[in-house]
């Protein structure tokens, strides 16, 4: 219901409709004003541009305008013009501003959101940052990956809401774990230390789901504090493994009490990270995404990985990350409801011979 609702708000939300409702209410008015001649309601066509400038652009407020004016020229030649005239200055000016803040949040998610490194500590790693939305890269979505003593460390996570808030949120738990990753040993203690440091700043009803993990040679450990556990796709299996812990675990912010888990990672072995946008989309029917067989397909390397001049064999991990994109993207025709955040890494393996 949550999903059909949300699907529902934002089809109501297209400037297409709020056009439509504008020539709509204004084509009532103008009937009235012809059927009652004694009512004065030829003003009252200002109220068609005033709605369209609520959720439309300036061009489609002045065609909103225009439409209104030539009913008052039917109906009352010199009514309702300055109304009309106002509500398009009022969507230019919204419009710019509207556009002025999403390139600010691009920049600031940009910022936060570092690009990956194509392999870091003996360990490969592709991402795709997917937004719910076409007008600007805004969500509540995270990660982050460095390389400290104790061996390759990486978040990824999930912040309660959307917009500037959820990006400033987003800010400060890589802030949190960037300062906090280098002095703990203890993974479990880490995210314990992270969630005492961001639940000063937290209102009641906050939170942040994350995965911690920390990579090793044959594995990874992970703690899970409320996030979707990773799927493992082992070499030469065609069957995605759910890594789920033994209990679930509360996000931060909710005083967490994880348990480390322990992942074999060979290689050939991939793991997929991911956020909840991924499982929780939806088609027109109401089914979820499904982690199946076809996911595995895609995660699958389509050739041999090739040998580099250090004799690392380096998989294509870019290339199955954007073929699960595809076909999320096919899944949910309508739309997707959430941003989604994928991550996926494998072991570099020595080439043959060395």
């Amino acid at each position: 219901m949550g999903v059909l609702l949300r699907r529902a708000m934002r089809a109501v939300s297209q400037p297409a409709v709020w056009l439509g409702l504008a020539v709509v209410l204004d084509a009532l008015i103008a009937a009235g004003v012809v059927i009652g001649h004694s009512f004065k309601l030829t003003e009252l066509l200002a109220a068609g541009p005033l709605l369209a400038c609520a959720r439309c652009n300036g061009r489609l407020t002045t065609l909103a305008a225009a439409y209104a004016i030539a009913l008052c020229a039917i109906v009352a030649p010199f009514s309702g013009q300055t109304p009309a005239t106002l509500a398009v200055l009022v969507a230019v000016i919204r419009t710019r501003r509207e556009s002025a803040l999403i390139r600010i949040s691009e920049r600031v998610q940009r910022a936060i959101l570092r690009p990956l490194p194509a392999e870091l500590g003996g360990v490969a790693f592709a991402s795709h940052y997917q937004s719910a939305t076409t007008q600007a890269l805004v969500g509540g979505d995270l990660y982050d990956i460095t390389m400290t003593q104790f061996g390759p460390r990486f978040i990824i996570g999930d912040v309660k809401g959307k917009g500037l808030d959820a990006v400033g949120r987003c800010a400060a738990v890589l802030a949190a774990f960037r300062e906090l990753v280098f002095a703990e040993p203890d993974l479990v203690k880490l995210a314990e230390q992270l969630d005492t440091r961001l639940s000063r700043d937290m209102e009641i009803e906050d939170f942040v789901t994350v995965i911690l993990a920390e990579f090793a040679p044959g594995g990874v450990r992970v703690v899970n504090c409320g996030h979707h556990p990773p799927v493992k796709l082992a070499a030469g299996s065609s069957v995605l493994q759910i890594m789920a812990p033994l209990a679930f675990v509360p996000p931060l912010g909710l005083h967490p009490h994880p348990a480390r888990q322990d992942i074999a990672l060979d290689p050939g072995d991939r793991l997929l990270f991911y956020t909840d946008g991924l499982v929780e989309t939806r088609d027109r029917a109401g089914r979820f995404f499904a982690l199946d067989s076809h996911v595995a397909a895609a995660l699958t390397a389509a050739g041999p990985a090739r040998a580099g001049l250090d004799g690392l064999v380096r998989p294509d991990l870019d290339g199955a990350v954007r073929r699960v994109v595809r076909l999320l993207l096919e899944h949910a025709a309508g739309g997707l409801t959430d941003d989604v955040l994928l991550v996926m890494c494998e072991p570099v393996a020595p080439a043959p011979g060395c």
